[in-house]
């Protein structure tokens, strides 16, 4: 009876959030209050544990770097990277586009997805008001991007963290197995945008014109500040890269990089707390207490078991199908709770799979479909929600619906890249 309930009330909380009836936060919220008064998982299981709660690493991962960037943004230098992009773009927007893109999806790959697009977000804001265009396309593209670049390395994309945990997996066998097949992925997309994106690149050509005219120097506002915030960066991204020698959670890292900016910058509250988005970590803590539901109620774990029973021992067909049904499920139930219940039955797979290459590919195959499915719709990873509620707060807001049909094309066509790659590495090469 509860798989039921459980059921019922994420996909009438989903329906309200994908047709926007009512506000996002609002319908999580909702549905995360009827789980718990119905009694479908308990304040135990919502807010203490680790595989059904709250994902508090996320949170406060979350949290720190907002009042990182609120911090930052006092320096001037997103004004400062918003006029040199435009100039070494000729105040292109096509050209705005694909150059933010590229740094995005890089840099989602060295730091994390979500951490990226805080800092690009603000930029890709300044950008777009200096050349008078619609900021909407170049956010979703950056999202789309941090989701594709964050597939590369083991800390770009929260769910690598885990398969690496479960899989006993090195930062290294991620770059080796993994980069290759996003920067096929990053090449193909970059090569769509003008498709994908038509009627977005009109622009003023006196805009442009004053644009080239800036000088991007006279848009630091506080060199010292900067300096502290850079140091303090450059730390917190050591700490980052570092994770598997220092054994700190990012979310500890990126809350002890806010203590300490905050305390040497001096900073008043109203300045860096404004900067935090408080409906976009409480949709978050709704949307987990409801998957967890789901967890808890034996619905993910039973969906799992079929897909697996389903292969039969054929590992290809195991491959191919957990590619594409991670895809599917990461872009609806977000691929970090995905991941988590998923990876222990990957295991178990792996282990019935005689040819260690196939077995490894199982892993490979989650960590794709997962990654690039969470581009499928506006829920599906955690960098989609805090862009959407960035632009939100701009004055620029992205409908579920605009942001899915975009990413709906954007899935299919990494998905379609990924499938022949796993299967020439580990099937026909390996």
């Amino acid at each position: 009876m509860t798989m039921w309930v459980a059921v019922a009330v994420f996909v009438a909380a989903y329906v309200l959030i994908a047709t926007e009836r009512v506000h996002k936060t609002a319908a999580a919220l909702g549905g995360a209050g009827l789980v718990l008064g119905l009694g479908v998982v308990g304040s135990a299981e919502a807010f203490y544990s680790h595989e059904t709660g709250v994902d508090w690493d996320v949170i406060f991962l979350l949290l720190g770097m907002m009042i990182i960037v609120g911090v930052l943004r006092r320096t001037g230098v997103f004004e400062y990277t918003a006029i040199w992009a435009a100039k070494r773009a000729k105040g292109s927007p096509r050209r705005v586009m694909v150059l933010l893109v590229l740094i995005t999806a890089i840099a989602s790959a060295l730091l994390d997805n979500v951490t990226t697009v805080l800092l690009i977000a603000p930029v890709t804001l300044l950008v777009c008001d200096r050349l008078a265009v619609n900021p909407v396309p170049f956010l979703v593209a950056e999202v789309f991007a941090s989701n594709i670049g964050g597939a590369a390395t083991l800390i770009g994309d929260p769910p690598n963290i885990i398969i690496a945990s479960r899989a006993g997996l090195e930062f290294n066998d991620f770059l080796v197995h993994m980069a290759p097949i996003v920067i096929i992925a990053l090449i193909v997309f970059v090569l769509v945008l003008p498709w994908l994106f038509r009627g977005a690149f009109a622009a003023d050509p006196a805009r442009a014109a004053e644009v080239m005219e800036l000088d991007e120097r006279e848009a630091i506002q506080d060199g010292r500040l900067l300096v502290k915030c850079a140091i303090v960066l450059a730390a917190v991204f050591a700490a980052f890269v570092s994770h598997s020698v220092l054994h700190i959670a990012p979310s500890v890292v990126a809350l002890l990089g806010a203590g300490v900016l905050v305390l040497i910058s001096r900073s008043e509250p109203r300045h860096y707390l404004a900067s935090v988005e408080w409906e976009t970590l409480l949709f978050f803590a709704g949307l987990f207490i409801m998957v967890g539901a789901l967890v808890h109620a034996g619905v993910i774990g039973h969906l799992a078991r079929v897909v697996t029973d389903a292969t039969g021992g054929n590992a290809l067909l195991a491959v191919m199908l957990i590619l594409v049904v991670s895809a599917l499920l990461s872009g609806i139930i977000d691929n970090i709770p995905y991941v988590a219940t998923m990876s222990p039955l990957v295991l178990e797979l792996s282990h019935s799979i005689a040819n260690p290459v196939h077995a490894e590919a199982l892993w490979w195959s989650l960590a794709l479909g997962a990654d690039f499915g969470g581009n499928l719709t506006a829920v599906g990873a955690s960098a989609n929600v805090v862009v959407i509620g960035i632009a939100k707060r701009a004055g620029n807001p992205i409908s579920f619906w605009e942001f899915t049909r975009k990413g709906a094309v954007v899935t299919m066509i990494t998905i379609a890249l990924a499938a022949p790659y796993l299967w020439l590495r580990y099937f026909v090469l390996g």
